[in-house]
């Protein structure tokens, strides 16, 4: 089943973990959408600098870290996913309480991993 994904901190960089998690998330056939403060593209997936409205977001997983995640909470807030992943070195434990707080499931967990594993 496709999770429409939303990847905080999204990468044009090769190297880095949201930008493989990206391509990782396309290749089992999830719909994705970067998010980072400058747009760019990872391949034919765009890298916006804010989430349109109506984006139907099932899932966000996160790559920046926790000092720069003042915003995050709002974003959530607004797109109402049904879980966050925050992946290591995004781990921020107040926002995690007050995400389940609304009801949103929240993960500290390596995205790639979970896909590589088949439990996404």
């Amino acid at each position: 089943m496709s999770k429409k994904t939303l990847v905080v901190g999204a990468s044009e960089n090769p190297t880095r973990y949201s930008h493989r998690a990206v391509r990782k998330l396309s290749q089992h056939e999830h719909e994705v959408l970067g998010l980072n403060i400058k747009p760019g593209k990872i391949g034919d997936i765009d890298i916006v600098t804010e989430v349109p409205e109506n984006s139907d977001i099932h899932t966000v997983t996160v790559y920046i870290e926790k000092d720069n995640q003042d915003q995050l909470m709002d974003l959530i807030k607004e797109i109402e996913p049904q879980r966050v992943i925050f992946n290591p070195g995004a781990e921020n434990q107040e926002l995690s309480k007050e995400l389940e707080s609304l009801g949103i499931e929240t993960i500290e967990a390596c995205t790639l991993v979970m896909l590589n594993i088949g439990n996404y």
